[in-house]
């Protein structure tokens, strides 16, 4: 049987995965960072991005998380996060229209929204959109 790590990722709603995986793959505030099985304890802050998690039997799920924290432990990964969604799940559309938003508050210095917010929430439809990609071309496989 193949090594595994235990996984959850947990968002302020509800919990959105539970279970084994082979490695766990998240965006931390430095770049990727992969999750294998007995890795060393870590406590790490991710910025908005998907995880990857790549199951025992050679499947991934790809989920959406707006940023949050990532302890590690030798058996167990947990992903702590505000928002959290399946990449399947995410809209589109509307992480279109929030990516275009930021922008042009970005753009437009004297609108209403301060430009730390805009890149805040630019960077989040960012992520969407490529948790969205990447989801897709896995269906492509």
């Amino acid at each position: 049987m193949a090594s595994t790590i235990h996984c959850d990722i947990v968002s302020a709603e509800s919990e959105i995965f539970s279970g084994d995986a082979a490695m766990v793959v998240v965006s931390g505030e430095e770049g990727e960072l992969g999750i294998a099985p007995r890795h060393a304890p870590l406590l790490t802050r991710l910025r908005p991005g998907q995880v990857r998690v790549m199951l025992p039997d050679g499947g991934e799920e790809f989920y959406y998380i707006s940023g949050g924290l990532l302890e590690v432990q030798p058996h167990v990964v947990t992903v702590l996060s505000d928002t959290a969604a399946r990449a399947g799940d995410l809209d589109e559309a509307a992480a279109l229209k929030a990516k275009e938003e930021a922008e042009k508050a970005i753009a437009d210095r004297s609108a209403g929204m301060e430009v730390a917010q805009a890149q805040a929430q630019l960077a989040q439809a960012m992520a969407q959109l490529a948790a969205l990609e990447k989801f897709r071309r896995q269906l492509k496989r």
